[in-house]
């Protein structure tokens, strides 16, 4: 899949044009969608930091961008259940985040396609492990303020995040989680 979606809840953002993202919290979002047989756990992560570069014209130029890993969030579960779940997606099982606090990317290619509408390809690395991906963003200008949103969809295997993948492990049954999670980005600047 590709990453549906974002990682967004940032500490910077700088433009060629002198533009700054809103922090966390202002209008900047990444959510996370993972899924298994018997349904579905929602969450967000932050950025750490986020550069997106435009030119004279206001087309975007590149793309790059760190997400703050311990700061895994689950939303559609509460108190305990909701820390064991962070725990667990923290831990070496997935994402690993006390050898690997941050994951990143970096756009290799920008193709303006008109009217706000851009395919972006570059590398998505974590847990120490780079692959390409490529997914579609929209970008838009009013008022002084820009907004670019994107949907990835991850194939979490492809990052050493193996933990109840059908695609690795027999007889898993219900317990089988999907080997792509989705992402949501949307971000805010002025």
């Amino acid at each position: 899949m590709t990453m549906a979606a974002a990682i967004i809840g940032m500490a910077g953002m700088s433009f060629t044009k002198g533009k700054t993202a809103d922090a966390a919290g202002h209008g900047s979002s990444i959510t996370w969608v993972g899924k298994k047989v018997t349904g579905q756990h929602s969450g967000t992560i932050d950025f750490k930091s986020v550069d997106m570069k435009f030119d004279k014209s206001g087309v975007l130029t590149a793309a790059n961008f760190e997400v703050d890993m311990t700061s895994i969030k689950c939303t559609d579960l509460e108190g305990d259940k909701a820390g064991k779940l962070e725990g667990h997606l923290k831990s070496d099982d997935f994402f690993g985040v006390e050898s690997h606090p941050v994951a990143s990317f970096s756009s290799t290619m920008v193709e303006h396609k008109g009217d706000g509408q851009y395919m972006i390809k570059g590398d998505l690395t974590i847990k120490g492990k780079s692959n390409p991906i490529e997914f579609r963003s929209q970008v838009s200008s009013h008022n002084g303020h820009t907004t670019a949103k994107a949907e990835l969809v991850v194939n979490r295997t492809l990052y050493d995040v193996k933990y109840g993948s059908g695609s690795f492990f027999d007889g898993l049954g219900d317990n089988m989680i999907y080997d792509d999670f989705n992402l949501n980005i949307n971000v805010h600047t002025h």
